[in-house]
C-alpha cells in the first residue's frame, strides 16, 4: 500500500489544513458569478425570476462545494489536483457567462459547462483512487448521481419557460439531496456521512472565505452604484447604507464564529456533523447576502418614490434569509436555536406591511437597523456563557 499512488493523491494527515492560494484564487470567479446572479434577479424581480435565480445559485454553489470537498480530501498541492481546480474554475466562469441567458437561448452552455466540470473532476479522481476501493467507490457514487441528474438537466436545455424551470429544479434538488443521503448507488451502497473524511479546519476556512466573497460582491454593487450615481444625495445615502450593511453582516457572521470557537467557559461540547449540513446553511446565508446586493442595486437606482411589493420583499427578505441561514448554521454546531436571529427574521416579516408607505431608501435603512439591533443585542456583556464546539466537519 505504501508504494501505491494513494499517498500522492490524498491529503496526508498532519499536513497544514488551511486553504492554499490556488483555492483562494478559485473563489475569485464567484464574485463574477454572484454579481451575474444578482443582476439577473434585479432584472426579473418576480416569483419566477427568484425561482430561476435560486436554481442557478444552487448549481453554482454545488460546484463550489464539491471543489471544496475535493481539496479537502485530495492533496491540493499536486499538479493534477491543481489543474483540475483550474479547469473547474474555467467551467464556473462559463456558467457565470451563461447566467443571464440560461433560461433563454443559451441553456445548453450552462449545462455543458456544469457537466464538463463534473466529468473532468471524476476523470481524475476515479482512476486516481483505484487502489483504494472505499475512496474510489465514493467518487463512483458521485459520478452515478450526476448521470441520474443529467437527464433533467439535458432535457431542460431543449425546452423553454416553465418546463425548463421545473426540470432544472428537480435536477438541483436531486444533486444536493443525493449528497445528504450519501449518494446511494446500486451494488456500492452509500457513503457513511457519520464517518466522513472532512477536515474541520480546512472546510471551516473555506466556508468563511466564500462568505467573504459574497460580501465582496455586495461591496462591488455598492461601489458600482455610487460610481454611476452622479453623486445625487439619495443615491449616495443608499450606497452608504449598503456599505454599512456589509459591515454589519460581516460582524454578525464572525462575531458568532468567534463565540463558537472561543475558549470554553463552562463545558466542552463535541458534535460531529456532516460537512453537507454546514454547506447547506452557508448556502442560505450567501443567498441572503445576494438578496441584499440585489436590493442595494435597486435602491441606489431609485431611492425615492413608491416601493413595489417585489422591492419590499427583496429588501426585507435578504436580511431575513441571512438570519435564517445563520440560525441553521448555529443549530448544526450547537443543536440549539439562536433566538436573537430567529426573532430578527420574524421581525423583518412582521414589519413588511407597514413599510409599504415608505420609500425604498427608508425601507433599506429599517431592514438593516434590524440587523444592527440584532448585533447589538448579541454583543451586550454577560448575555450568555460561551460554549466551545469542536466541529471536525467545518
Amino acid at each position: 500500500m505504501t508504494s501505491s499512488p494513494l499517498p500522492r493523491i490524498l491529503r496526508r494527515r498532519g499536513e497544514p489544513d488551511y486553504p492554499t492560494f490556488l483555492e483562494l484564487f478559485f473563489d475569485l470567479v464567484y464574485i463574477f458569478m454572484l454579481s451575474r446572479l444578482s443582476a439577473a434577479l434585479a432584472e426579473d424581480l418576480t416569483v419566477r425570476g427568484a425561482a430561476r435565480t435560486a436554481v442557478l445559485l444552487c448549481a453554482a454553489w454545488w460546484v463550489w462545494v464539491l471543489t471544496a470537498w475535493l481539496t479537502d480530501l485530495f492533496n491540493p498541492r499536486l499538479p493534477i489536483i491543481q489543474a483540475t481546480v483550474l479547469a473547474v474554475m474555467f467551467g464556473t466562469l462559463l456558467m457565470a457567462i451563461a447566467v443571464p441567458y440560461a433560461f433563454a437561448d443559451y441553456g445548453w452552455l450552462l449545462v455543458a459547462a456544469y457537466f464538463g466540470i463534473h466529468l473532468v473532476r471524476d476523470a481524475v479522481l476515479i482512476p486516481g483512487t483505484r487502489v483504494n476501493r472505499p475512496i474510489q467507490a465514493r467518487s463512483i457514487r458521485v459520478f452515478f448521481w450526476f448521470g441520474v441528474t443529467a437527464v433533467p438537466w439535458v432535457a431542460g436545455a431543449f425546452v423553454h419557460g416553465t418546463a425548463r424551470l421545473l426540470l432544472w429544479s428537480v435536477a438541483v434538488v436531486v444533486d444536493l439531496g443525493s449528497a445528504r443521503i450519501g449518494w446511494p448507488t446500486p451494488k456500492l451502497g452509500r457513503t457513511e456521512l457519520a464517518s466522513q473524511i472532512f477536515t474541520g479546519t480546512h472546510l471551516s476556512e473555506r466556508h468563511r472565505e466564500i462568505f467573504i466573497i459574497a460580501l465582496g460582491e455586495l461591496i462591488l454593487s455598492a461601489g458600482t452604484g455610487l460610481g454611476g450615481s452622479g453623486f445625487q444625495a439619495g443615491r449616495v445615502a443608499a450606497s452608504a447604507v449598503a456599505f454599512a450593511s456589509a459591515v454589519v453582516l460581516f460582524q454578525l457572521y464572525f462575531h458568532r464564529v468567534r463565540q463558537l470557537l472561543a475558549p470554553p467557559a463552562v463545558a466542552v461540547v463535541e458534535r460531529v456533523r456532516p460537512g453537507t449540513s454546514t454547506s447547506y446553511s452557508h448556502l442560505v446565508m450567501v443567498a441572503g447576502v445576494l438578496g441584499v446586493s440585489t436590493s442595494v442595486s435597486l435602491v441606489i437606482d431609485r431611492p425615492f418614490g413608491v416601493a413595489p411589493a417585489a422591492w419590499i420583499a427583496v429588501i426585507l427578505g435578504g436580511p431575513a434569509l441571512f438570519l435564517l441561514g445563520s440560525c441553521l448554521f448555529d443549530a448544526v454546531l450547537t443543536g440549539r436555536v439562536l433566538w436573537s436571529r430567529a426573532l430578527g427574521a420574524v421581525l423583518l416579516g412582521a414589519i413588511a406591511p407597514a413599510t409599504a408607505l415608505l420609500p425604498p431608501l427608508a425601507i433599506l435603512v429599517v431592514a438593516h437597523l434590524v440587523l444592527l439591533l440584532t448585533l447589538v443585542w448579541e454583543t451586550l456583556p454577560a448575555r450568555s456563557r460561551l460554549v466551545r464546539v469542536t466541529v471536525p466537519t467545518g
